[in-house]
Order: C-alpha cells, then structure tokens, then sequence
C-alpha cells in the first residue's frame, strides 16, 4: 500500500493493518483498524488532492468537524475559522488527566510533481510535507478512541491550522485556550529518512529555532565610475553576505548549531549605476533556547560593525519564528513507551537535532511533551524529501501513527 507504486484505493493490501501493530491491543483499537482500513486511506488522500495554504483551511476544518460529530464527538473551531479542538474521554477537575494529541493541517505553496492520482487538485499548492498524513492519522486516533468501551482519562485532539508559517498557528491554539487543563502534549511528523515502522524519539532539542531575517541597505546612490562619491551599496551587500555569517560564528558557541544562510538578494538593474537600495533575506537558526533569546540584538550590533566603514545604511527586519521543540524527559519515555506497546522494540530508534523550524516548540513553552518521527519511506529507491514536489509516503505509515497516538495518549493518562 505504499503511494510509491500504485495508489488507487481499491488496491489496498489487506495485510497492510497487520504488517505492524496488529494483534497487540487493546481489542477495539484492533477492531476498528481491521474495519475502517480504506477508510483512514480515502481520508489521507482526500486531504492530499484538496491542499489549503496557512490560515485557509476552511474545507479541511470542515471535513475534519464532519467526520468527528459523525461519531457523537463536539468539536470546536478556533475563532479565525480554521483549525479545531475537541475532547474525548471524561471531564474532572480533579480526576482524569487531560492529554494532548496534535496534527498540523495546512499545505505548501509548492506545485506537486508525483503523478499520483490523488495529487493536488489546486494550482499551486500541495502536501509537500505529510501534513496530510499528521492530520489523517489523529483523525483515524479520534474515531478510534471514541469506539472505545472506556478511556483512563481525556484526550484532547488538535487539529493546528498554519505550522508553515511563523511564527505558526500553534499560538492561535494557544491564544484559544486549546491546552488549558492538558498536562502533556505529544506529536508526530512524517520522516522520509525513516522506514516504515520506525518511529524516531529523542530526549531534548530535536528541532532548531528558526527567524527570518531581512537587510534592507540604502545608500545616496550614483555612477559606477565614481564609487569614491558615494556608498557602495553592492559592495556592501557582498560584504554583509559574506561577513556576518562568520561574524557569527566566532560570536556564538559552535556547539549550539547557530547558522545564518541567505535565501534571497536583490539591488540595481544597470550595470553601470550603483543603486540606491538593495536588500538581502535569508533564516536564522539554533538549536539553543537560551542562544535564541540573544541573536537579535548580536544581529543589529555585527551589521552595524560591517557597514560602518562603508558609508551605507541599513534597516534590520528580524523576524522571531519559533523555538526549538525541546522534548521533556518523562514525555518522552511515555512516547517511547507508546511505540513499544503499538509496534515492540523494533519500532524504536534514536534520532538527532534537525536545523528545521517546526512551531511544536511553541506548546512545550506552556506543558511538558514530546515529538517523535514517523517513518514514510517504503525501502525502495531513494527516500524523497519533505518540501520537495516529489515528496511521497508509504501509507502503511499511516497506521502506525494511529497506533503510536493511541497507545502514547493511554499510557499518558494513566501516568
């Protein structure tokens, strides 16, 4: 069943269920697996022919509240009319602990190039990055847990509109009072570097803050003849291009994995005139909380170093995205947990800190979590990367997630 060969949905492999997982409880989730196999596929791709940008996931927030009152479930749209919360299992304010479970809805602005017959129906957008699968899966988690006869406690869903964007639509859940009362959160995200029936787990840091950063230089202008007269603007873009960077890194501690790469550089049209204005944007990352908190202002005070010989002016747009998801110890045992009680050890392994930027981080700044990585790559042929418009998964994945949610939220409950 993996979208690397054929992906029509009547050619799921009815093994697919019991290639990991099955037969290991409880009974329920076992049951409703076995039943509603297609199901959870049509709805990944469903999701993944109907791709909605950040903030515009109004038919994806519409399907998801479909599916969950069909099952008697009460969600609640977050007050911008994108995304949802919804509760399942007892409300105590004294008993039951309230665990979080959260996928991210929102797609890329990308154009899809796999061919598949579920590929993207919209001009330009496409789930590049599994989001699609992450929201297919608590979706399934959802139905799943509302089946069972009784939950040790309550179980909060979050279906999080706008993680492509910073600094993400984890703070519009936040700022709804989405985690009020939870206590622990957990997460997955689709890793093509992992097989299928991995699950990536890691205590601390596992991803890097990450801020926009825009140089906007400006300079009186004039002839290319005549750069004595003026501030050389170009020469200027070169020099903070290429020195702050390194400013940089003899600034911070190299072991915090601080790097700024530039991603856009624009000024002039003439050959022979130096422009009055240029600019330069690139991203900031760390994979240092405390490092985060320090890097703009080191940021205006290296420019200013750079530019102060060259008679050119700047202006700093640094824009603060998100921090790194940091996973706490305790959470992540429960996770690693989840994935032993779902799969067996096979289903565990280590991983490392990526660079990326991913607004999960936002959440474990309120509640302790922990956020794993999803094997999606099939074993056959190169593994294709997130955000690229070739990226594809192995939908068996897809009932692992379920798996590791479910497990991982009744092991939390009970802790």
């Amino acid at each position: 069943m993996s979208l690397v060969g054929s992906d029509a949905v009547g050619d799921v492999d009815p093994g697919a269920v019991e290639d990991f997982g099955a037969g290991r409880g409880p009974s329920w989730l076992d049951s409703w697996l076995a039943d509603n196999a297609e199901q959870v596929v049509r709805w990944r791709r469903h999701l993944h022919a109907h791709p909605e940008l950040a903030r515009r996931e109004r038919a994806t927030t519409d399907f998801l509240v479909d599916e969950l009152e069909s099952v008697g479930l009460e969600p609640k749209v977050l007050p911008q009319g994108t995304g949802l919360i919804c509760d399942i299992g007892p409300e105590s304010p004294h008993g039951p602990r309230t665990v979080a479970l959260r996928a991210d809805i929102d797609a890329l602005p990308l154009t899809e190039a796999t061919g598949l017959s579920c590929s993207s129906t919209v001009d330009g957008v496409a789930h590049a990055c599994g989001h699609d699968a992450h929201t297919a899966i608590l979706l399934a988690a959802a139905k799943a847990l509302a089946s069972a006869p009784e939950l040790p406690g309550r179980i909060r869903l979050v279906f999080q509109p706008a993680e492509e964007v910073m600094p993400g639509g984890a703070l519009d859940v936040l700022e709804a009072g989405g985690l009020d009362g939870v206590e622990r959160i957990f997460g997955l995200h689709c890793d093509p570097r992992l097989p299928v029936g991995q699950i990536g787990t890691r205590v601390g840091p596992i991803t890097s803050a990450a801020d926009l950063v825009e140089i906007r230089l400006n300079s009186p202008g004039g002839h290319t003849s005549r750069p004595h007269l003026t501030g050389d603007l170009v020469h200027a873009l070169g020099t903070v291009i290429t020195g702050l960077p390194t400013l940089l890194s003899r600034r911070v501690d190299p072991r915090t994995g601080t790097v700024l790469v530039w991603g856009a550089v624009h000024a002039g049209e003439a050959p022979n005139a130096i422009p009055q204005d240029g600019v330069v944007r690139g991203t900031l990352r760390t994979g240092d909380r405390d490092t985060w908190a320090e890097l703009e202002p080191l940021m205006h005070e290296l420019t200013s170093s750079l530019l102060a010989p060259l008679g050119v002016g700047f202006d700093l747009l640094h824009r603060r995205g998100v921090p790194p998801v940091v996973n706490d110890a305790g959470s992540t045992r429960l996770l690693r947990g989840g994935v032993e009680a779902a799969l067996g050890e096979r289903g565990l392994t280590g991983t490392v800190q990526s660079s990326g930027g991913e607004d999960f981080g936002w959440y474990l700044e309120h509640v302790p979590g922990s956020f794993g990585r999803l094997g999606v790559w099939s074993g056959e042929g190169k593994p294709l990367d997130l955000h690229r418009p070739t990226f594809v998964l192995d939908e068996r994945a897809l009932f692992v997630g379920v798996r590791v949610m479910v497990h991982s939220a009744l092991a939390a409950c009970v802790s």
